[in-house]
């Protein structure tokens, strides 16, 4: 398996990940996620790839994409309350559930913490949703730890 940053060709396989990351979320929150969607159209795609802010990291074997993580650069600069940071935000991470359990989500993880370690990042985020016990799990394993806790009222 090897890793590297996605390209435009890599769009297809991307969205087909994509809808994947959208069912898990989907059938666990029904009122807030619309099932058989992907949160990218594939122009914005386009522009996420080769966007050198928002780096996209795919693993792949024998030419089959195993899983992906899609990266955004934060810049904390002159900011009232936080200090000067560079931050490596991590948006979403997904494994071909067809791969699961293979240690491919970890090795992806592992990748982005030493490439924003190389560009003097001072850490590396990112949100979890709470109705995703699986992936909260994966990042705790990796040695994640909470943050911040966003809190909802549902009203209705």
């Amino acid at each position: 398996m090897q890793i590297r940053l996605a390209f435009e060709n890599d769009i297809p396989a991307l969205s087909r990940l994509l809808y994947q990351t959208i069912d898990v979320h989907a059938h666990a929150r029904p009122d807030l996620f619309k099932v058989g969607t992907k949160k990218y159209t594939d122009e914005k795609l386009k522009e996420i790839v080769s966007d050198s802010n928002t780096p996209v990291f795919v693993a792949e074997e024998e030419g089959e994409m195993l899983g992906y993580a899609f990266c955004v650069f934060q810049k904390f600069q002159s900011d009232p309350v936080l200090t000067n940071v560079k931050t490596m935000r991590i948006d979403d991470i997904c494994v071909d559930e067809r791969y699961r359990r293979r240690k491919i989500g970890t090795q992806l993880y592992r990748f982005v913490l030493s490439f924003a370690k190389t560009l003097g990042c001072y850490n590396v985020t990112l949100n979890v949703w709470a109705c995703n016990q699986s992936a909260l799990r994966f990042y705790e394993s990796c040695g994640l730890r909470v943050q911040k806790i966003g809190l909802e009222t549902v009203l209705n």
